[in-house]
């Protein structure tokens, strides 16, 4: 029996998101404004699944990111199914264990995995799938400014500001 991927569109104040879904949990969280070429990319990247449109069945889950969106650190306990390389999810994990508040550096991350090569990370990270869950957000340029983010440059800013306004935001 084939995999089913369900897909469904919400809306928050940084834009329009689609949350991918599979029985195990979320595969993707993107913001995008080009909803007929998110959706038709999406038998693509799940060659081996269906993929059917669940606004219905994901009602629930489209509310819990919004808030999670909307609201810095709170846990929507919305279950997470990583789909990537071994090394793409230790990445995305390493991403997930920074404190909200904080940011890191892509030669931080590169040092704890015991590399000096923060290109491999860069790389993982502009792979992750799940916008604000995995919090790819959170890391930036070693000099302290803000450099690329899958979903713009002005949502990465956004977020951290919004972290930065709810506690204290420190480099770690």
């Amino acid at each position: 029996m084939r995999e089913i991927i369900r897909f469904a569109w919400g809306i928050s104040s940084l834009g329009e998101f689609m949350v991918t879904r599979s029985d195990k949990g979320l595969v993707a969280l993107e913001f995008s404004s080009r909803r007929s070429a998110t959706e038709q990319a999406l038998p693509v990247r799940f060659p081996e699944a269906d993929v059917v449109a669940g606004q219905e069945d994901l009602i629930d889950i489209l509310e819990k990111v919004r808030r999670a969106i909307e609201e810095p650190g709170l846990d929507p306990g919305v279950p997470l199914d990583l789909r990537g390389t071994p090394y793409e999810v230790e990445v995305w994990s390493m991403l997930r264990a920074i404190p909200m508040g904080e940011t890191t550096n892509y030669g931080a991350l590169a040092a704890k995995l015991g590399t000096r090569d923060d290109r491999e990370v860069t790389e993982a990270i502009a792979c992750n799938p799940i916008a604000v869950l995995v919090p790819c957000h959170r890391v930036i340029k070693k000099d302290g400014s803000i450099s690329g983010y899958r979903w713009g440059l002005k949502r990465k800013r956004e977020l951290l500001a919004r972290e930065q306004r709810s506690g204290a935001f420190q480099l770690v």
